[in-house]
């Protein structure tokens, strides 16, 4: 079974609209675990538009499943992921003026900062993973940093699939698993995956992640978190 990690982010943003206290990603994220979440995975943005450092340290706290904590390589969140010690740090790239993460990180453009940060978290004990596109030239360089895992950018194939033609898309990622499992990665997804398009993605070679957030979070104002939780797991059966 592919394991299901759910992306809280977008229950801190509603929140974060009001600077409030509800909806708590802290509980959403219990929730999640209740509907059979394999994996938390939330963003700590370097100016904390939603998710907060409270959030991570009550998530590391609390947490029944392993976090995935998704970060740029940035002294400041840096320093709060060795603190909190989640089983995963994501590394992606990050622009203040995007609504959500745009692109895999340029792991071969800054190869020497992204294997420091690799080797800092590995002395923490943090296994580490990297978003990136599924281009050859950037899973080779992820190999050399020393990360553990790549997650490949499915931002594409998500805007092919719903244009009606992801068959080019869905190409480049069997192609960019099958280099990933050569180099000896780990592969995870991620990026625009929803209830319809993630059948065509999960019969990848060597898949063993997924990250989704946007979808679970729209469908539970309908069905609740518990339940849109199980009905992502459901079709993350054996393709």
């Amino acid at each position: 079974m592919i394991r299901l990690g759910v992306n809280v982010d977008h229950v801190a943003t509603v929140r974060q609209a009001r600077r409030g206290h509800e909806p708590d990603p802290v509980t959403a994220a219990h929730e999640a675990e209740l509907g059979g979440a394999d994996v938390i995975t939330v963003h700590l943005r370097e100016d904390r538009r939603h998710v907060t450092d409270r959030d991570v340290r009550l998530l590391a706290q609390t947490l029944q499943t392993p976090m995935n904590l998704e970060l740029a390589v940035a002294a400041d969140v840096l320093a709060l992921a060795l603190e909190v010690r989640p089983r995963l740090a994501t590394l992606v790239p990050e622009r203040r003026e995007e609504v959500t993460t745009e692109g895999g990180l340029d792991v071969a453009g800054q190869l020497e900062s992204v294997r420091a940060a690799v080797a800092r978290l590995a002395e923490a004990g943090v296994a580490t993973s990297l978003f990136v596109d599924p281009d050859p030239r950037q899973l080779e360089a992820a190999a050399r940093t020393g990360a553990a895992q790549v997650e490949l950018h499915t931002g594409p194939f998500a805007h092919a699939w719903r244009a009606g033609a992801p068959d080019p898309e869905l190409t480049r990622l069997r192609r960019a698993a099958d280099t990933a499992l050569e180099l000896g990665l780990r592969l995870a997804i991620g990026h625009g995956l929803d209830y319809r398009n993630v059948v065509a993605v999960r019969g990848l070679p060597g898949l063993e992640e997924m990250h989704i957030g946007h979808a679970i979070v729209s469908r539970a104002l309908y069905v609740g978190l518990r339940e849109a939780v199980r009905q992502m797991k459901a079709l993350l059966g054996p393709p």
